[in-house]
């Protein structure tokens, strides 16, 4: 009894801290602050979108970047001359930080002009005019003293060592964007030691562009690797300025492209202050430079870039403002789209990234609200969205929470791709051709779709995907070796796939009936290099069964990234995966993909990654690659791509259907395939999240409070017969030891 005695005394003081969980958990609970609220309190009541990252951007200087998940970042932070309609599609140019849109002037040799409709001018002249006032965000390389000096004009590393961050610098700031600032990122374009993606094409283009590298990379010879090499000084011919507010650009030849070229980050401005201030002593060797720490004219600014945490940003103060558009396209305005329109962005104050390398967290926090929007994993399929005859709609759970589901088609393409330098299934011949073509037939990429990729997806009937001029759904647009048009039983027309039946006499008739070499009777074995990666048994498994309808072996052979980029560089492959995201919205950007001077061997691009080289084709995509978009640049095409029919450089292809879910206070959300300038649209009803957040979140406390109720039930009687049987043991000592006493 005195064990049990022991064990109650112990325990009642766990009751009373049990007590006291449930009454604090239920404060929490009518509390504005959610018990499991991920995000610090914000107490300035700023107007924050939260979203998540999986992988530090690794650039985010604007003449190296090159990556859809850099962007994300930069692209709200610098601002080229140009940008996207965010509503409008086909996509269309229009202004950002200019007055108009460049004016173009065709010359001739002399550089003399010529009619605005001249087809092959010598070169070509943009001409661009700045609006004025616009200004860039503080930072401390604009700091000056009242002299106008610089404040940071450091002349050793001991002196800058006291600065390890760049939040140690305490003065900052500002400056109006002119037209210097865009001639010397031009500059920096070509500056070998920016390694920027773009210098070997634009070099092609811009007048004088080869011969500054070539200046600026012997002037670099003497220099040590991270000394300031002043770019001001070397000239470009082809680059002037005409006043603070006007410069232009001439161009070899015609290159329609280049427009889209003017909406990328590559031409936003840097200022040579900035240049300058990131080649301090120092500086560079704690990772205080332009690729870590963006500085631009933009919405937003990077105001902490921690890679292991979190990533923010947050609204530039001295950014002028910007309207949100007054028109879309037809629909946009039932949608909502349209609700602020002519309103002033940017809508939020801070945008936080939260680092979660794991999909399956960032699903949990969104459903709880803590996370704005979401895409759709394999994992969280089923719980997102129904799959039903009428296509893909958002699951009840979903619609019921006020959650929305934004559908696109990415501009872009992914495809299974030969090697047409590998002697068994390249080559030009009927022989190697009917291979190809009987392979393409069997392997069936709708299933692919389906169960990989949930359905989101169509598949590719030539390199150019939906959206981009060229594209031709329908009987026009199908190829016509791999499918025939019919009419199904629901009365629909639709491309199906022709039968094995079909790719089996195909096969026998490029000699090898039933998978085997008819001369010498072995099996053909077939090469797939590919990336592997955990998780992938499934896939490759369904990949060997395409091949088994043929009774063709499939050896896969899969690496990692590095080793697959090398032997697809030198020709070692013989069948493979690869894809392509448009840079641009035009044809040229994907027919490119299999234009033989652009074969990955032997070229500089190394695009042609099938090293497909058909004469006529070549001749076509020069003459349809620098045309306006025309019928007869539309017959072109037509053209091309019955010729890529014919060959079969690629066994199969789809295009991505992209699927984006949105909490109901998040508003503005049109997913745009190219442009990634998008949080300055963005509305965030912050009332309503909190509305939702505290519903979807309430604590479950009525176990802790059954579980009290049943260990009172036990424990009080307990204690209540123990202090009565320690007051009977007391009072009979007592008595005892009177006794004695007498």
């Amino acid at each position: 009894m005195m064990n049990l005695a022991r064990r109650l005394s112990a325990a009642l003081p766990n009751l009373h801290h049990l007590f006291i969980l449930i009454c604090l958990v239920s404060l929490t609970s009518c509390s504005d602050n959610n018990w499991n609220n991920p995000h610090p309190d914000n107490p300035d009541n700023d107007i924050i979108l939260y979203s998540s990252f999986a992988e530090r951007p690794k650039h985010l200087d604007p003449a190296r970047s090159y990556s859809a998940d850099e962007s994300v970042f930069i692209d709200q932070i610098y601002e080229p001359p140009l940008q996207y309609h965010y509503l409008k599609r086909p996509y269309q140019l229009i202004p950002l930080t200019l007055t108009r849109m460049p004016d173009i002037r065709y010359l001739d040799e002399q550089q003399q002009p010529l009619p605005d409709d001249a087809q092959q001018p010598a070169f070509s002249r943009y001409t661009f005019t700045i609006r004025p006032g616009i200004r860039y965000q503080p930072h401390p390389a604009f700091a000056r003293d009242n002299n106008g000096d610089f404040v940071y004009r450091f002349q050793s590393a001991e002196e800058s060592a006291a600065y390890r961050t760049l939040k140690d610098f305490d003065q900052s700031g500002s400056q109006t964007l002119i037209a210097d600032d865009y001639i010397y990122q031009i500059k920096r374009l070509a500056d070998p030691q920016r390694l920027a993606p773009l210098r070997g094409l634009l070099s092609q283009y811009i007048v004088g562009m080869t011969d500054t590298s070539a200046a600026i990379a012997k002037a670099r010879e003497t220099l040590d690797k991270n000394a300031w090499l002043d770019l001001r000084q070397f000239d470009m011919a082809g680059v002037k300025k005409i006043d603070d507010l006007s410069f232009s650009i001439t161009l070899k030849g015609k290159y329609p492209q280049f427009q889209y070229w003017l909406a990328f980050h590559f031409f936003a401005p840097v200022p040579w202050q900035v240049d300058r201030f990131y080649h301090l002593p120092g500086l560079p060797e704690k990772n205080i430079t332009l690729d870590w720490h963006p500085v631009g004219t933009g919405a937003f600014m990077m105001t902490e870039n921690n890679p292991n945490a979190e990533i923010i940003l947050e609204t530039n103060p001295n950014f002028r403002g910007e309207p949100y558009p007054t028109s879309g396209e037809p629909g946009d305005a039932e949608k909502g789209l349209l609700d602020d329109a002519g309103k002033t962005m940017p809508f939020i104050d801070k945008a936080v990234f939260r680092l979660e390398k794991e999909s399956i967290p960032v699903w949990t926090k969104f459903l709880q609200g803590y996370y704005d929007r979401s895409g759709i994993g394999s994992d969280s399929f089923d719980q997102a969205v129904n799959v039903g005859s009428s296509g893909i709609d958002l699951s009840d759970e979903l619609k019921e929470r006020g959650i929305r589901l934004d559908k696109a088609v990415q501009p872009g393409t992914y495809y299974l791709g030969f090697n047409m330098l590998d002697p068994i299934v390249g080559g030009y011949d009927d022989k190697r051709r009917k291979l190809r073509q009987a392979i393409a037939i069997a392997y069936q990429e709708e299933e692919y779709i389906a169960i990989f990729l949930n359905g989101r997806g169509e598949t590719a009937m030539s390199p150019i995907p939906p959206g981009i001029f060229g594209y031709q759904p329908g009987p026009l647009g199908i190829n016509q070796q791999v499918f025939d048009w019919r009419q199904g039983p629901d009365g629909e027309y639709r491309a199906v796939r022709k039968s094995i039946d079909v790719a089996r006499q195909l096969l026998a008739e490029a000699g090898y009936p039933d998978g085997r070499d008819a001369e010498t009777g072995e099996p053909l074995v077939i090469n797939l290099d590919t990336i592997t990666r955990s998780g992938d048994q499934a896939r490759l498994q369904w990949i060997k069964k395409q091949f088994k309808k043929l009774n063709l072996q499939l050896n896969i052979r899969g690496t990692d990234y590095n080793r697959f980029k090398d032997k697809m560089e030198n020709g070692n492959a013989q069948l493979y995966y690869w894809g392509w995201l448009a840079d641009y919205p035009d044809p040229e950007n994907f027919l490119f993909l299999l234009y033989g001077p652009n074969a990955q061997v032997g070229s500089k691009s190394g695009v042609n990654s099938a090293n497909y080289k058909n004469p006529q084709y070549d001749r076509l995509f020069e003459k349809m690659q620098l045309m306006e978009n025309s019928p007869e640049r539309l017959e072109i095409i037509q053209q091309m791509k019955a010729l890529l029919h014919h060959d079969m450089p690629w066994a199969s292809g789809f295009h991505i259907h992209s699927y984006a879910l949105s909490n109901a206070w998040v508003k503005n959300t049109k997913p745009h395939g190219i442009s990634k300038m998008s949080f300055k649209y963005r509305r965030i009803d912050t009332e309503l999240r909190r509305q939702q957040q505290q519903q979807w979140n309430q604590p479950v406390i009525w176990p802790l409070v059954l579980l009290t109720l049943i260990f009172l039930a036990v424990a009080i009687p307990g204690y209540r017969a123990f202090k009565q049987r320690q007051t009977r043991v007391i009072t009979s000592e007592h008595n005892n030891k009177q006794g004695d006493n007498h």
